[in-house]
């Protein structure tokens, strides 16, 4: 016959108690998700402007270099997109679409900062050497809502910045 110490008692949670958990996280997770999707807006919209600050930056660098010598104020694409020649470090995809690359676009896209093949490239240029004053635009190819304002009361969108 055994006459140890009597088996501990199992203890479980109640249906109550997981349900309690259950509803908890679910609150938590339905204040917190929106949180973090808002964050990452944000983050694109911050980036998106960074970038297009350095490359407008680089750019007006170009430009003074170029008046000085005598040469077209702004770079073709070509000169763009050649490593070392505006821009010191490899042009970063769209923070919106993803694509890197920068294309050409005419006057009349630049002046309605219109998106076209938005898979393939990420940045849109316009420059006009020729033209009194010369006019170089440079631009987001993506359509999409950014965090930042319009200046209307409303949210611009990442062509528009």
């Amino acid at each position: 016959m055994y006459t140890g110490p009597a088996p501990a008692r199992a203890r479980a949670f109640t249906l109550l108690e997981i349900l309690s958990v259950v509803i908890v996280l679910g609150i938590l997770a339905a204040i917190a998700v929106p949180q973090f999707i808002g964050v990452t807006d944000e983050a694109r919209t911050t980036s998106a402007q960074s970038t297009l600050a350095g490359a407008r930056s680089s750019i007006a660098s170009y430009r003074s270099t170029a008046v000085i010598n005598g040469s077209d104020p702004y770079p073709t694409l070509v000169q763009l997109t050649t490593d070392g020649v505006v821009f010191k470090f490899d042009m970063p995809a769209n923070p919106f679409t993803g694509v890197s690359g920068i294309q050409s676009v005419n006057s009349a896209q630049a002046a309605a900062r219109t998106v076209s093949s938005p898979t393939s490239y990420g940045w849109n240029y316009f420059v006009d050497n020729a033209a009194s004053p010369p006019t170089a635009v440079f631009y987001a190819n993506s359509s999409d809502v950014t965090t930042a304002s319009d200046g209307a009361g409303g949210l611009a969108t990442a062509n528009e910045l």
